[in-house]
């Protein structure tokens, strides 16, 4: 798609194509011009890695609350 708009595509007409907000379009092409295939990889990793390190702390904190909750039931 970003291609489309460096090979002279009209913004208009890939929106259209896309269905998507010039607002949309603009911010894709601010976050990803310039990067290669290989830093686009990377970027991917890194969000999915993100993404799995969330789901463990929110599972981690939840287990601690549930001890938690536990000891001072105890005590």
């Amino acid at each position: 798609m970003l291609n489309e708009g460096q090979a002279g595509v009209k913004v208009e007409d890939i929106c259209r194509q896309y269905g998507i907000a010039k607002s949309s379009y603009y911010k894709l092409r601010s976050k990803y011009q310039g990067m290669g295939v290989s830093d686009l990889q990377r970027l991917k990793e890194l969000e999915d890695e993100n993404r799995r390190l969330k789901q463990m702390y929110a599972d981690i904190s939840l287990e601690h609350k549930v001890l938690k909750d536990i000891v001072e039931k105890k005590l």
